[in-house]
Formats: structure tokens, sequence, C-alpha cells
């Protein structure tokens, strides 16, 4: 399934790279929009990387199951020996290796722009590896809810609220690391949540997608 997924995203490069363009884009309009004040830009950096990668990571979520739907892979996977709950979190590591690492590659980028030092930029990427993850389940939650309606608006109405605590302990943590304060505490909460959503996520996207396909 990943080697799947990676075919498929070599095939159409501007699905898997809509998501950069979109994190760098809206990451790289507030220094042009508030000009060279370094001290502003570094107080809002956290919060503009944060908002613009969850952006980014819904950005076309709505499809992630809608190809498998209409193929009739999804049948195909209730009938597989191996359990449901994995094949779904397979499919989401391999999204997340395609469209969400990419993101962390620029974020030093971003982070130039915004005048960050090294060991901010460390805890930013940190930070994002610990939380993106977690909101790449959330997105697929609300796909594999929103599966066969149309549109996405519904789809960011049931992530973003569930989004929130992670957006939190995220900029909060990079907030700390440009304080001088220790960065440890909210990491940690991001990391508690990755474990919820990877013990938890599969079973309720698998338990989503058995209710779609009644």
């Amino acid at each position: 399934m990943v080697v799947r997924e990676l075919r498929l995203a070599v095939r159409r490069p501007a699905d898997a790279l809509s998501g950069l363009a979109f994190f760098l884009m809206v990451g790289s309009l507030f220094p042009l929009a508030l000009g060279p004040d370094s001290a502003l830009l570094r107080q809002i950096a956290p919060g503009v990387v944060w908002v613009a990668a969850l952006l980014a990571v819904l950005l076309g979520q709505h499809r992630l199951f809608e190809g498998d739907h209409a193929d009739g892979s999804l049948e195909q996977w209730l009938l597989a020996p191996a359990p449901l709950p994995l094949l779904v979190g397979v499919k989401v590591g391999a999204q997340w290796l395609v469209g969400t690492l990419p993101l962390l590659l620029a974020t030093p980028l971003l982070g130039w722009q915004y005048g960050l030092g090294e060991e901010v930029m460390a805890v930013l990427l940190l930070s994002l590896a610990l939380g993106t993850p977690s909101l790449c389940v959330l997105a697929a939650l609300g796909a594999a809810l929103t599966l066969g309606l149309r549109g996405a608006l519904l789809l960011v109405l049931v992530v973003l609220p569930l989004s929130v605590p992670i957006l939190i302990f995220g900029s909060h943590a990079v907030t700390q690391s440009l304080l001088g304060l220790p960065a440890a505490p909210a990491l940690n909460l991001l990391g508690a949540c990755l474990c919820l959503a990877l013990l938890a996520g599969p079973w309720a996207i698998a338990a989503a997608l058995r209710l779609a396909l009644e």
C-alpha cells in the first residue's frame, strides 16, 4: 500500500505537492505584508507556521478515501486477511510521507524568513514532527466520516475543533523556546496526543469506513 501511494504521488505530482506549495505561500505572505520588523515576525512565527501546516494537511484530505471507494478497494480491505485498522494506519502513514514530510523539509526556509535561531528552529521541527501525524489522523477521520458527501467544508468543521489542542501545544513549545524557557512540557503533551492518535485513530477511522460502506 505504501508503494502504491508513492507511485500515485509520482504520477500526480501536483496533488502531492499542492500542500507544500500552499504551506510555503501562506507562511511567506506574512513577512511580506508586515515588513522587516524582526521582533514582530519572531513573535507571530509559531502561530503562523502551525496554522499554515494545519491548512496544508487539510488541503485535499476530503479525497483521501474517495478513489478507493470508487474502485471498490475499500470493500476489498474489509475482506483482506489484514485487520482494517492496520490497513487504514498504513494508508495514513503513507499519506504523511507523501504530503506532510515535505512540509518539514521546507520549514527551515520559513524559519529563515521569520529570523528564528537554530535552537528555536530545532524545537519547531520537533513539534511539527510530533504534531503533524496527529493532524493527519484527525484529517483521515474527518475524511472517513464525510465519505460520499460533497464538498470539503464539513470535513473542516469536523477536524478543526479536534485540532485545537495540537495547535496550542505546538505553538506554545516554539514560543517557550523563543523566550528561553524549556519546551519539553509542551513537546511531551504533543507526544501524548500522538500516542493517543496512533492507538485510537485507526480504529475510529475503520469504524467510520464500515459505516460508510453499509
